[in-house]
């Protein structure tokens, strides 16, 4: 659990007005100072990340955020990064005082439910004052069953700890999205076969991340799976004595895997196993049928989840814009954008492209897919959008029939 990565964490932001003790109150859940603890309000100016294994609900991310009321010199520009957040957060804790309600609370509370984010309340100091008759009311009229806490008295903490635990692991238990990245496609005991190209996207020595994470999944469905680069892959074949269950490949290599793969084998990419894991597979695919109408001079937006170095031929800023200028008649203009930070607008774009999501979590990509939503911008993802470009996405979203069904409905009249 201590090197799960961070996109395969439960984020939980902690939110509140300054001095309140988010600090104190992320440093309680982990068990050690993480954060800077002050009586000056203001003390926390970043976001603090704190990557736990948190018994018994297992690997967060804790995401520690500037006061929302902060009025310093710099507090726009810290309230904003806060407020991003909500856009990684699988879970909101709001801390409160015992007669702190206002503003600050009511806009985390109707964030968080506009978000669709599931929110905990945090009455902190409870060793210095009951909660206020009007906090009381307040959180009534919200039905909001708060957590009462002090951070820093020893009894009320490890009541609050254990509390805040049960609700996180109800929370988790229902979370949404499927729950296996490939192993609900294949049986106990069936084949399976990876097709991995080996190069400068994968450095000697390693296995890209989605790549590894399939096979662990694989293993915990207890799927057998043969492993192989794209140019063994027909002798891979050939040494199964059954076909494979199903056929999974990296999309730089899609339209050579479809070729020989027989048609009644199911296959798909790795890139797609992961907009359906991570994200909305179906809107995804629909997004993809865009691809037919862009015509040189449209605007594209590519969504790159890490701030990586670019190397030579990279997938996201060389190659897709080259099989998307092919596919259009050239002159398209692409914009990449790396990290958490998006645009605020996507309107002026004319499709939306976002990367695997490896280092993302699913929070923040549904996050980002609902914004290019509601700036009437189609989005899809590398996978779908590689498959489109070389014209076997019908292929590969074989095993999603919903998926497949969005696809066809959303093409062109006449493409």
């Amino acid at each position: 659990m201590n090197t799960t990565p961070k996109s395969m964490r439960l984020q939980i932001a902690i939110f509140g007005r300054t001095n309140v003790g988010k600090s104190s109150v992320l440093n309680m859940l982990a068990g050690q100072d993480v954060a800077i603890t002050s009586p000056v309000p203001g003390t926390t100016t970043d976001v603090v990340e704190k990557s736990m294994e948190l018994l018994p609900v297992g690997p967060v991310v804790f995401l520690d955020t500037a006061g929302l009321d902060d009025r310093s010199e710099l507090g726009a520009l810290r309230t904003g990064r806060a407020r991003r957040i909500f856009d990684r957060a699988d879970v909101a804790l709001l801390v409160v005082e015992p007669a702190g309600w206002g503003s600050c609370e009511e806009e985390i509370v109707s964030t968080a439910r506009e978000k669709k984010i599931p929110l905990i309340v945090l009455v902190n100091k409870t060793d210095i004052a009951a909660p206020s008759p009007e906090l009381k009311q307040a959180l009534r009229e919200k039905d909001l069953a708060p957590i009462l806490c002090s951070a820093t008295t020893r009894s009320l903490r490890e009541l609050a700890i254990a509390a805040v635990k049960d609700r996180l692991l109800t929370i988790a238990r229902g979370g949404g999205g499927p729950k296996a990245i490939l192993g609900d496609l294949v049986r106990p005991g069936q084949t399976a076969i990876l097709v991995i190209p080996i190069d400068k996207e994968a450095p000697k020595g390693r296995i890209i991340l989605p790549q590894v994470q399939a096979m662990r999944d694989l293993l915990d469905h207890g799927v057998l799976f043969l492993t192989c680069r794209e140019h063994e892959y027909p002798g891979a074949l050939a040494a199964l004595k059954e076909p494979p269950a199903l056929v999974v490949c990296d999309s730089q290599v899609v339209d050579l895997m479809v070729r020989h793969t027989p048609p009644g084998v199911p296959c798909t990419t790795f890139s797609i196993l992961f907009a359906r894991f991570k994200g909305d597979l179906a809107a995804y695919a629909a997004g993809a049928a865009a691809i037919r109408g862009l015509r040189p001079g449209d605007r594209i937006a590519v969504l790159e989840g890490c701030s990586h170095h670019a190397i030579e031929d990279d997938i996201g800023r060389v190659k897709l814009p080259r099989w998307l200028n092919e596919t259009a008649g050239g002159g398209l203009k692409i914009d990449t954008f790396a990290g958490h930070d998006i645009p605020g607008d996507l309107s002026g774009y004319k499709l939306a492209v976002q990367c695997g999501g490896c280092m993302l979590g699913r929070a923040e990509i549904l996050s980002r897919m609902g914004k290019a939503s509601s700036a009437g911008v189609p989005i899809t993802n590398y996978g779908t959008a590689i498959s489109e470009c070389k014209g076997v996405l019908e292929r590969v979203l074989s095993p999603f029939p919903q998926a497949l069904a969005a696809y066809r409905a959303a093409l062109p009249v006449g493409k």
